[in-house]
């Protein structure tokens, strides 16, 4: 029997917690069933690779605002992987700033929210921010 390559797991998801006054920005996007779930702004980090560099590119992609990257605020674990075959990988959440708040967000994203820490009590988080709940 013939056995599948599994494609490398990333070295770390790194994440972009930008906050404007008590709430921070989260995307929001539809799955199959019409649900929305949010999300944090991340990006998986491969091994060797810079992840200041890669939030800062993917933090413009997915949200069009520039924003400076600080330092690492907290870390947490996720699983990359499946449930059968887990791949826990470390979250890097970094402090961003910018001068603009006016988000623009990429087309794979139905729009966005700025939501306090108690506001998040009923809402589904997508599986890049499942780590959230930890």
């Amino acid at each position: 029997m013939r056995k599948h390559a599994q494609p490398a797991a990333p070295a770390a998801l790194a994440c972009g917690l930008l906050e404007d006054g008590e709430r921070a920005l989260f995307l929001a996007r539809k799955n199959v069933l019409g649900e929305e779930l949010l999300e944090m702004p991340c990006v998986e980090v491969m091994a060797g690779e810079n992840p200041v560099a890669a939030l800062h590119a993917a933090f413009r992609a997915q949200t069009g605002i520039d924003a400076e990257v600080h330092d690492i605020l907290f870390q947490r674990r996720h699983n990359a992987g499946t449930r059968k075959r887990r791949a826990i990988i470390p979250v890097l959440v970094f402090k961003l700033t910018a001068k603009s708040h006016a988000v623009r967000a990429s087309p794979e994203f139905s729009g966005y929210r700025w939501l306090s820490p108690g506001d998040m009590g009923g809402k589904k988080l997508s599986r890049k921010s499942e780590w959230l709940r930890q």
